[in-house]
């Protein structure tokens, strides 16, 4: 949409705990960044967001979506009237984040699966006609861009006898990086550095809460190793299509990778893990190797077999190949304007690789 010369985007950051960093980002992306107190008093045709906070206070028709695979994060509910709620619910598919004032604040509510809207029905029944299944835009693009697995792999100097081993974490205490803080030590001490390269994929909110400079100085020693951390410019999606192994938690990147194949092992999931079932995290969880810290790791890598990714993937979204499309189809209709004919055309875009600058609209 962004090559559409009659639409003009701005980007702004509401307000958030792990926001620090975000507008920063987006200036080196070359974004229009405007203040959110700007953001709040002007009106656009169009407001594009993937989390509730402060949406309420826009002036414009909101086109609101998931910021993982799916939504599959289980929370507790939060009662209305002072009465309790009973029994845990699917985050961002309840009433109390999707109604304000008595009224659904979004506009459309792109869903990524068919579940999703069965979900939605028992949450959150007003929302229900304002969903577009419209499937998972980051999945299509990881899709699209394992064709570049070679120039990937070339951007990340890997050699041809090299494995790369990607090690996700998720935010929160049931987070790899915070939750197994020994692993990366072990795995830097263990795997021969002419055989495996290991790649850290840290979840933004961990860099938002702690900073860049504080993690910087608890991953050195592993740096200093040969690990790589990758860099918030980067796109992540390039390191999984470089890979031969992911070692990761509930998170969504874990899931990603083994929707395309990739052999997981996953780390032991604490009491605080909750995700609804038959979401792709669910499935991972469930199927995956879980990863022994007492026993070789190497041994372990080499073993794993992948699960059943056309499972994962059949999870992750009930469009696959069309998100964009579909996506691209629901902004103009909001927007009330037809369709560019360049934009109709377009499939999937290849993520940048690695280290190079990000072109706009990338």
């Amino acid at each position: 949409m962004e090559p559409d010369p009659r639409v003009q985007t701005v980007f702004t950051v509401a307000p958030d705990t792990f926001n620090a960093g975000v507008t920063g980002h987006l200036q080196r992306l070359g974004a229009l960044v405007i203040p959110w107190q700007q953001a709040i008093r002007e009106t656009f045709d169009l407001a594009v967001a993937a989390a509730h906070g402060g949406l309420h206070q826009l002036h414009a028709p909101v086109l609101l979506s998931a910021h993982g695979a799916g939504r599959a994060r289980l929370v507790d509910p939060i009662g209305r009237g002072g009465l309790p709620a009973t029994g845990p619910t699917v985050y961002g598919l309840d009433a109390p984040r999707l109604i304000r004032d008595g009224r659904v604040v979004a506009s459309a509510l792109a869903l990524s699966h068919d579940n999703e809207r069965e979900i939605l029905a028992r949450q959150c029944p007003d929302a229900v006609p304002l969903a577009v299944v419209a499937g998972d835009p980051c999945f299509d693009r990881l899709v699209a861009s394992l064709a570049e697995r070679v120039r990937y792999r070339q951007a990340l100097r890997l050699s041809d006898r090299q494995k790369l081993v990607v090690v996700s974490s998720t935010w929160g205490e049931d987070g790899l990086f915070g939750g197994v803080p020994e692993l990366l030590p072990m795995l830097m001490n263990q795997l021969p550095p002419d055989r495996f390269r290991v790649a850290l994929l840290l979840h933004p909110a961990i860099l938002g809460a702690h900073g860049r400079r504080q993690v910087s100085a608890w991953t050195r020693g592993c740096r200093e190793a040969g690990m790589m951390l990758a860099d918030s410019a980067d796109d992540w999606r390039a390191y999984l299509a470089a890979a031969d192994h992911l070692i990761g938690d509930r998170g969504s990147v874990t899931a990603y990778g083994a929707a395309i194949g990739l052999p997981v092992l996953r780390v032991p999931a604490s009491r605080a893990t909750r995700t609804g079932p038959g979401s792709p995290q669910a499935l991972v969880l469930d199927a995956a190797t879980r990863l022994d810290l007492t026993g070789p790791l190497q041994r372990q890598l080499l073993a794993v077999r992948p699960i059943d990714h056309r499972r994962v993937a059949a999870a992750i979204t009930s469009r696959p190949g069309r998100s964009g499309y579909l996506l691209r189809q629901t902004m103009y209709r909001l927007m009330r304007l037809p369709e560019s004919a360049g934009d109709q055309a377009a499939g999937p875009a290849v993520v940048a690789v690695p280290g190079s600058p990000v072109a706009v609209g990338s």
